[in-house]
Formats: C-alpha cells, sequence, structure tokens
C-alpha cells in the first residue's frame, strides 16, 4: 500500500470518528475530495456547504452543484455576506481572515441546526507553507483540517480525486475572486464581475491557468510559463488584450513572467503600480 493511500486511509478513520460533519465545499479541488471521501465515509452523516457571495465565480458555482449531482452528496448553497464587513472590504493582509471568519459563523450555526458534529474545511498539510490568514479564523473557530491531520498534500490529493474519477481532478487552483486584486486596494461587487468577465474571456481561448490583476482601470494579464509560448505561437496577443479591453479595461498588459503562485503576496500593499511596459509579449 502507498503513503497516499495510507494517509487516505487515516483521513477516513478521522472522519469516521467525528460520526458527521459539514464540509466548507468551494468547488475546488481539495474541497471537492473531502467532500466526496465525508459521503463516503458517513452517507447521510455528511452534508457539504457552499458559501454563495459575490466573490464566489460562477464557474465554480455550477462545478459545486454539478460535482454533488454526479456523487451524490448532500449539497446546498447558504449565502454570506463579508461584502458587508468593512474589513473585509478594505482589502488588506488579514482579508482572508475576514472571509472566513464570517463562513464559519455561518456553517457553525447550521451544522448545530442539522444536528452535524463538525465543520471541516479543504486545509491540507503544504497549506502550513504558505500564507494563509484564513487559517487563523478557522482555528479560533473550531474548525476541522482533516485531510492536513492525514499528512495530505496538493499532489496526493490530485492522485486521490483521479483514482476516484472526480472530474476536477487536474484543474488549477482557483481562489476567490477577490484575490486578483493587490492588498490595499478595495475590492466591490462590480469590480469582481469585471475579473470574472475578463477572465471568461480569456479561458474561451483555451487558456486553463491564468489571472487578471486588477490595478483600477488597468489590467495585468498573467498566464502560467508553460500556456505562455501558445500566444506567440497561435498569436493570441491581440485577443487575449481586445478580449480584456471587451470586459472594461481601458489598459491591458501580458506578463511576460506567467504567472505563478502567491504573486500578490509577495509583492504586498501598494503593488498596483508594477506593470509590464507592454501589451503583448
Amino acid at each position: 500500500m502507498s503513503e497516499t493511500s495510507v494517509k487516505e486511509q487515516i483521513l477516513d478513520a478521522r472522519l469516521r470518528g467525528l460520526g458527521s460533519v459539514l464540509v466548507a465545499f468551494s468547488g475546488g479541488v481539495d474541497s471537492a475530495y473531502l467532500a466526496v471521501r465525508a459521503h463516503r465515509v458517513l452517507g447521510a452523516g455528511s452534508l457539504a456547504i457552499t458559501a454563495d457571495s459575490e466573490s464566489l465565480a460562477e464557474e465554480q458555482r455550477s462545478t459545486a452543484r454539478s460535482l454533488a449531482q454526479e456523487f451524490g452528496f448532500a449539497h446546498a448553497f447558504v449565502r454570506t455576506e463579508e461584502f458587508q464587513s468593512p474589513l473585509y472590504l478594505r482589502n488588506s493582509l488579514d482579508r482572508c481572515y475576514h472571509c472566513k471568519r464570517e463562513l464559519f459563523g455561518a456553517l457553525l450555526p447550521l451544522a448545530r441546526q442539522r444536528g452535524l458534529a463538525s465543520v471541516a474545511y479543504g486545509f491540507l498539510a503544504d497549506d502550513l507553507q504558505d500564507f494563509r490568514p484564513g487559517q487563523k479564523a478557522a482555528i479560533e473557530a473550531g474548525v476541522l483540517a482533516p485531510m492536513a491531520e492525514a499528512g495530505l498534500v496538493k499532489a496526493e490529493v490530485r492522485e486521490l480525486s483521479r483514482e476516484l474519477g472526480i472530474p476536477i481532478w487536474n484543474r488549477p487552483a482557483s481562489p476567490c475572486l477577490s484575490s486578483r486584486v493587490p492588498y490595499g486596494t478595495p475590492v466591490s461587487g462590480p469590480t469582481l464581475r469585471r475579473i470574472e468577465d475578463a477572465e471568461s474571456r480569456i479561458r474561451a481561448l483555451g487558456f486553463k491557468e491564468f489571472r487578471v490583476r486588477h490595478f483600477g482601470k488597468k489590467a495585468r494579464v498573467e498566464i502560467a510559463p508553460d500556456e505562455l509560448p501558445r500566444i506567440v505561437r497561435e498569436g493570441l496577443a491581440d485577443l487575449i488584450v481586445s478580449g480584456v479591453r471587451g470586459a472594461g479595461y481601458e489598459e491591458v498588459a501580458i506578463d511576460p513572467e506567467g504567472y505563478r503562485r502567491g504573486r500578490l503576496n509577495a509583492e504586498g500593499p501598494g503593488s498596483g503600480v508594477s506593470l509590464p511596459t507592454s501589451g503583448r509579449l
């Protein structure tokens, strides 16, 4: 038996020991695996809940709905109101803390109403190496991270998800739309809809891993390094720029360095002034 399979057994034992659980289900790879696994172990003792707010992209909303239908686990949406919090809207480095605090504040009472013993979310062992202020909110609320407890890392969750037939097992990570806005720049519903529109236009060109970073009237398009050659090979630069402009941005730059995870974390507040000088590669 592989080390990954052993970790899955540890996870199953942990879930079984809980008796029942509400899973915070964003529609991403990690929470999808947790929701499927909880359903297989606990059956009717598990419930997946997706937080629905301005920061949830329609693609994730539809993915969450379709996965629940495909794998037969109980699922519902609950409205969260992080956009009513000035502490969230100001978009400081602790934005994710305020988002998760609102999320868990909605899920914990719901779990009690449904008679579920615990609330869990898709935090992984290797997330401990990243900047994750939402983890603090989880610890304060007593929300569990059973996959991290089992020692599971991202690559292992992808492998196990593939074995379970979860169709998004290799989908790139896609955090909430607010993560496209540099720290220190306030977030708003119209801003996130513009970002979502711009990203949908790039997705329509066949790109899989990318971000549209929002800098007011300017946008920085970051595409995964292994996909960047397509832009030159297929002459897509003008289509990318015109598409993002069509979403409402006046200036668009394709970053020749490409996308890398956690870039805005590294750049920190005030990073919005950094744009390539050219609109194309």
